[in-house]
């Protein structure tokens, strides 16, 4: 009964299907963020490869990685956040993991993964 009554409440946190990509792990991805600036809002967008997904319903997460200046940057997003305008997806890549923690160990064109080809 009280797990009926989270996922009630749960539900209308959730963004619809359409806001929401379909983007798996070792997608590189633009992350376009909302930030508050003072009175005015912008939105930041933050490229990388998505390395981590975890959690469920309105707690999902997603990981992403990018290399700024030869250092490893990675941020967390919450999935359906209203801070997350949307997520476009640029590349898919061709991964046999489900976390890619691997890829903080390598440098340079190591780190590239190899690119799937999708059918459509």
């Amino acid at each position: 009964m009280s797990q009926q009554i989270l996922d009630l409440v749960e539900k209308s946190s959730l963004k619809d299907k359409d806001e929401v990509p379909q983007f798996d792990i070792g997608d590189t991805v633009d992350v376009h963020t909302r930030i508050l600036e003072g009175e005015k809002e912008r939105i930041q967008i933050f490229s990388g490869v998505v390395i981590a997904r975890n959690g469920s319903g309105s707690r999902e997460m997603f990981t992403v990685r990018r290399i700024v200046s030869n250092e490893g940057v990675e941020r967390k997003f919450p999935l359906h956040s209203p801070r997350v305008a949307k997520v476009d997806v640029k590349r898919s890549g061709l991964v046999r993991r489900a976390k890619l923690y691997f890829l903080r160990d390598r440098v340079g064109k190591a780190v590239r993964l190899k690119e799937r080809r999708r059918d459509t």
